[in-house]
């Protein structure tokens, strides 16, 4: 399938380089206007405004895949932007992943076209309403993307004349609350306008439709109303120049509210469209598997999978490299740089899914939590998830489905690369003298696990040593994200939880064949009440958001919204002592690094020479 086709060629788009201050038309006007003089031209100048979606795939381009806590990379790439932000190595003169510029090109295009799209007489009057909806809501998406960065952001609601004087030109921050609410009115404006559905799937897939808008709001309303953005005491010096606070000091309680409606919609116009959680039957194959591996298949279809049923909006570029990072080498037909199984989750991950029961592993009574890093033969009952007659962890066994259909560890089965049979199966071979173990400094798996829910099932390490890449749509919003919204929203918007709150959640584990919260709680963990309570419920929410969104960039923002990330980023990342020799020496936990992260990297610096050039920026606190 082609998926939307404007997006394809974005890459190729060079867009002229930022003014000295953001947002002013350049003075050839002219040439502007001309852009819009026909349907043709037009298209192409929307084209621009999409042009700085952010590259979710891409480990280097987007904060959110590296440098946090799930995944960690091996020393020979200490170069990347990352692992220097997740070690505390970043600066004012030169940030990483830096978007300030870039977003205020982008902000900038979006609002020429919204300001000339009058002057293309020839377009219909539902394309032109449609296109004035996409791009009101990128215009939306690139604030609420600085907001998440920056916190207090310049709001960017017009284009400036060439007239403008300097000073009119050097705008100053809005408040955090006034971000939020130019951004929602956006919203709101755009999905008035912007389609229920694409008007072609074949070509047209990526563009911005009614359930997008409808899920980005709720997206939006519940980062306003977490803890890092409502009543944040630890900003009560951070105040604009007439001393008014950037970030509010009073916890409003009502803005979960908002964010528990704004849920509601959009987990309904989904269901408009026909969006639904990828279940098990969804899963087709002329194979006939036993229900336990079809199970598991069909779970890590969920996100590698094209376009699929759960997907609200999809990334469109390309995930090759992803999918080379993120497999193990699973036969002998393996040379450098073919896979480079680096994109390594941390054992704080793995030791984060639920056990078989549907609760933490270390409250699980039937768990052997204190022996999980010792080692045991599989048996018969283990064989669709650990290669029977082989050694690993107690940490790898008695797990729930999704750690299977999510990490790929040493002697765990991989359905895939190829092998599709039902007794089929291929195992890794992870320790010293096996496929996964060989290679040079680049392909070194750090941790011992791969994020195996990254990689297509038919991607295929072919003879002789080539790798058959099958491309698919990286989720940036699917349904489950929505469900474990809705059921924070509620949780934190009532006194304690009820049935309503546990419905969402019970969803979206109910899909992962586990019982609801209360039950299995109540049935096997050494807290039964936790569910019961606000707290506790929120824990539990939390730790289901980990396991559910891991390693599709959603910890990195969550652990920010919730104030969490210093209190996990400074805590050490382990996995086992994958340059160990035999079985005892590889199952060693290991500490590969220790992360640094302080308050101020909370906020992004903006660039030094930013500030030169508008004096009516302020500077994020410890920058």
């Amino acid at each position: 399938m082609k998926i939307f086709k404007y997006l394809m060629i974005l890459i190729a788009v060079n867009i002229s380089s930022c003014a000295d201050y953001i947002d002013v038309v350049p003075d050839d006007t002219a040439t502007i206007e001309t852009a819009f003089l026909n349907e043709y031209s037009a298209r192409n100048y929307l084209k621009t405004c999409y042009s700085e979606l952010p590259d979710a795939p891409h480990e280097n381009m987007n904060p959110a895949n590296i440098s946090g806590d799930e995944v960690w990379k091996n020393f020979s790439y200490n170069n990347r932007h990352g692992l220097a932000l997740a070690r505390g190595n970043q600066n004012a003169s030169n940030p990483r992943f830096d978007k300030w510029e870039s977003m205020y090109k982008a902000i900038r295009q979006c609002n020429i076209f919204l300001d000339k799209i009058h002057l293309t007489k020839s377009l219909s009057k539902n394309m032109k309403k449609n296109w004035i909806g996409e791009v009101t809501f990128l215009k939306a998406y690139y604030h609420y993307y600085l907001v998440k960065m920056y916190g207090p952001v310049v709001i960017a609601d017009v284009a400036l004349p060439v007239s403008v004087s300097l000073e009119e030109a050097m705008r100053k921050r809005s408040s955090v609350d006034e971000c939020f609410n130019y951004i929602v009115q956006l919203l709101d404006e755009a999905f008035n306008n912007v389609a229920l559905r694409v008007p072609s799937p074949s070509v047209d897939l990526g563009r911005i439709t009614k359930p997008i808008v409808a899920a980005v709001k709720a997206e939006v309303l519940m980062t306003a109303a977490s803890p890092f953005f409502n009543g944040n005491t630890d900003y009560v010096d951070f105040v604009t120049m007439e001393g008014k606070h950037f970030f509010p000091q009073t916890y409003n309680e009502g803005l979960w509210t908002q964010a528990a409606e704004a849920c509601k919609v959009a987990i309904k116009q989904a269901d408009s469209t026909g969006v639904s959680l990828y279940m098990k039957d969804d899963y087709r194959t002329s194979y006939n598997l036993a229900d336990e591996v079809l199970h598991k298949v069909a779970l890590r279809t969920r996100v590698a999978a094209r376009w699929n049923k759960e997907i609200i909006w999809g990334a469109t570029q390309s995930t090759h490299e992803l999918q080379r990072c993120s497999m193990f080498k699973l036969t002998s037909n393996v040379n450098t740089n073919v896979i480079l199984q680096n994109h390594n989750p941390t054992l704080r991950m793995a030791e984060g899914y639920y056990s078989e029961n549907g609760v933490p592993i270390n409250e699980d009574v039937d768990y052997p939590y204190e022996n999980r890093y010792n080692v045991r033969r599989s048996l018969e009952e283990d064989k669709y998830k650990v290669k029977k007659g082989q050694h690993t962890a107690i940490l790898h066994y008695n797990r729930e489905l999704r750690f299977y259909a999510d990490l790929g560890f040493d002697r765990g089965m991989w359905y895939g690369n190829g092998n599709y049979e039902p007794d089929d199966e291929i195992y890794v071979s992870q320790r010293s003298g096996g496929y996964s173990a060989s290679g040079s400094s680049w392909d070194v798996c750090i941790t011992g696990y791969v994020p195996k829910k990254l990689v297509h099932l038919k991607t295929e390490l072919a003879h002789p040593g080539s790798l058959s890449r099958y491309r698919y749509s990286f989720p940036l919003i699917r349904l489950a994200d929505l469900y474990l919204y809705y059921a924070e929203a509620l949780n934190e918007s009532k006194g304690t939880p009820d049935s309503e709150v546990y419905k969402w959640i019970d969803l979206v584990r109910d899909r992962a064949g586990l019982k609801g919260v209360v039950d299995a709680w109540n049935t096997h963990s050494s807290s039964p009440n936790k569910p019961l309570t606000k707290i506790g419920m929120r824990e539990i929410i939390r730790q289901e958001r980990m396991i559910e969104m891991s390693f599709e960039g959603k910890r990195f923002w969550d652990l920010r919204r919730w104030k969490l990330a210093r209190s996990n980023m400074n805590k050490p990342i382990k996995g086992w002592n994958v340059h160990g020799s035999g079985l005892r020496g590889y199952y060693n936990v290991t500490v590969i690094e220790t992360p640094v992260f302080e308050n101020r990297h909370y906020l992004w610096p903006i660039k030094e020479s930013t500030l030169e050039r508008n004096t009516n920026l302020i500077q994020n606190p410890g920058w």
